[in-house]
């Protein structure tokens, strides 16, 4: 008889939510450095726009390409794994009904529950209770390249509009350090919805991406965080 299950566990978010957060997280900090940059060079309005999108344009494309190819690596190790099983299974089948038995019975079960348990999960599906016990691949963590490359190019265009919205409003005399200041504020949105969706605490999520994520992350953190200081310098300069 089948058992409602009605929790919903914080697993389920884990194949979108690294990479919404790391898209969202560069969305905000490459398009601010870069905004607040160029806005320190004395560029018009215009062209601090301009540019802004084309980060957002470029930037959206690069993190969709890395997603997929990372996470297709991934992929293609566990697919790899799962293929040498295969060929494991149908080369050995008793041999690996022991070899999963064993696992249980270092799980805490005894000897002839493990058999037992063992015997009935190949005899439904055995691959897949091989995947999951013995490799630890399951459907709920398995690597998703696509998911991975459209989550992290949409909210890479989410986090980098918000920067874009403040060079639309804010007026050209202080954009570059209402840019600054702004994103410190959205970080610290991102790092509380992250940390709400993840199950964490809310102060240590605001902390964790705020702190860091404003230092610059991703693959091009260190030039990041030097334009970023570079332009917090120049807006105080320009305000003293």
């Amino acid at each position: 008889m089948p058992i409602s299950h009605p929790e919903r566990h914080r697993t389920q978010h884990v194949g979108w939510l690294r990479a919404a957060v790391l898209g969202a997280n560069d969305g905000i900090v490459s398009t601010a450095s870069l905004v607040a940059g160029v806005a320190a060079s004395n560029a018009t309005h215009t062209a601090v726009l301009v540019a802004g999108v084309a980060g957002l344009v470029a930037g959206a494309m690069s993190m969709a390409a890395g997603e997929y190819v990372s996470v297709s690596s991934q992929s293609d190790t566990e697919q790899a794994d799962i293929g040498r099983e295969r060929k494991e299974l149908a080369a050995n089948e008793p041999l690996e009904r022991k070899e999963l038995a064993a696992i249980y019975v270092k799980r805490g079960l005894d000897s002839n529950l493990a058999n037992q348990v063992a015997e009935q999960l190949m005899a439904k599906d055995a691959l897949a209770a091989h995947a999951r016990d013995e490799l630890g691949i399951s459907e709920t963590i398995s690597a998703r390249p696509i998911q991975a490359a459209f989550t992290s190019a949409a909210t890479f265009s989410v986090g980098a509009a918000l920067p874009l919205l403040v060079v639309v409003i804010a007026p050209a005399a202080r954009l570059g350090l209402l840019v600054a200041g702004t994103s410190l504020l959205f970080l610290a949105l991102l790092g509380a919805l992250a940390a709400y969706t993840g199950g964490a605490r809310i102060l240590i999520g605001i902390v964790r991406v705020t702190i860091l994520g404003s230092s610059g992350n991703g693959n091009n953190g260190g030039h990041r965080r030097f334009v970023w200081d570079r332009c917090i310098e120049s807006c105080w300069i320009r305000k003293g």
